[in-house]
């Protein structure tokens, strides 16, 4: 059995969409957080926060926090809800698919195994 990613999101993809995801409701959350949330290294957080902001998805304030270090809210901009819209779409039609063909091969599963134990 040979299985189909051609249709699957990019990793570059995964990684933006979970990260939207993540700071539409939690824009405060450090780098070192989000990579963990999303268990991927801090510096795949950093590398994709940067080029969410220079697609304009993400706006970053800056602020200090009370132990007097520079901390950072990484809010989403219209076009960033835009953008993860457009990406939870993606995925809902992927996950749809992916759900359709192990449905498909659960089916194929028991009606070997019930040949098998007919076999026997």
């Amino acid at each position: 059995m040979r299985v189909h990613m051609m249709n699957a999101p990019r990793f570059d993809d995964t990684t933006s969409y979970g990260l939207l995801k993540i700071l539409e409701d939690n824009p405060s959350l450090s780098q070192r957080d989000l990579a963990g949330h999303l268990g991927i290294s801090l510096g795949k957080v950093n590398f994709c926060l940067k080029a969410l902001v220079e697609k304009g998805c993400l706006k970053v304030n800056n602020f200090r926090n009370s132990d007097n270090k520079l901390a950072y809210a990484y809010l989403l901009t219209p076009h960033g809800v835009e953008e993860r819209a457009r990406m939870t779409a993606t995925f809902l039609q992927y996950k749809m698919q992916e759900y359709d063909r192990l449905r498909a091969e659960i089916d194929e599963l028991k009606s070997e195994a019930e040949r098998q134990r007919g076999e026997i």
